[in-house]
């Protein structure tokens, strides 16, 4: 009987469970099936999916703040080490932004998981009840939300709609500060702000 050209049992029970992919139905094939490769190849074809789709459409904002803050606070970290080592105390003027520029790397880290909770959420609802421009105007008056829900809105087929009905309510793509925040930029530091910016609700 020929041997079986498959991933290890535990290996395939491990992504099986993780990513539901089915590879429990490559162990009855012969071995000139390529079981394995085909495996992998699909694992990183989701997972490149995945990733894109939690970077650049769920939360293209809070990573892209994210990003460039890390950038910044590295080469501030650099120019700050390398004055170190010569013994200047001047070194400190960009050690202590380059931590600033790190904290604010985190926590635009922070918003992005927390849209994409608010994206399975939304997605969750849509397709439960189908949709509706009335689920849609909670999240309406930040950037970040409104990109959340237009990905979950479009994977189920609505997204059309709904780019549609924010443009109704006059927002633009230029249109990134969330509404609070320009009506009072002290929003920032309010309690109730960040917990409903970190602390999306699981209904």
């Amino acid at each position: 009987m020929p041997s079986q050209a498959v991933l290890p049992l535990p290996v395939r029970l491990a992504l099986a469970f993780a990513f539901g992919l089915g590879y429990e139905s490559t162990m009855g094939r012969d071995a000139s099936t390529p079981c394995a490769p085909r495996v992998v190849l699909r694992l990183c074809r989701d997972m490149g999916r995945r990733l894109h789709r939690y970077l650049f459409r769920v939360a293209p904002l809070p990573h892209a703040t994210g990003g460039a803050s890390a950038v910044i606070g590295t080469g501030l970290l650099t120019a700050g080490l390398d004055i170190l080592s010569e013994g200047a105390a001047v070194a400190w003027a960009c050690l202590l932004p380059a931590t600033g520029w790190y904290g604010l790397a985190l926590l635009c880290c922070a918003d992005g998981y927390s849209r994409y909770r608010e994206y399975q959420r939304l997605k969750r609802i849509f397709g439960r009840r189908g949709y509706s421009p009335r689920l849609l105007r909670p999240v309406a008056s930040s950037r970040c939300q409104r990109d959340a829900a237009l990905q979950a809105a479009h994977d189920l087929g609505h997204g059309e709609c709904a780019r549609r009905y924010f443009r109704s309510l006059g927002y633009r793509w230029y249109h990134l500060l969330p509404d609070r925040v320009v009506d009072n930029p002290l929003r920032f530091f309010d309690i109730d702000f960040l917990r409903t910016t970190f602390l999306p609700s699981r209904k």
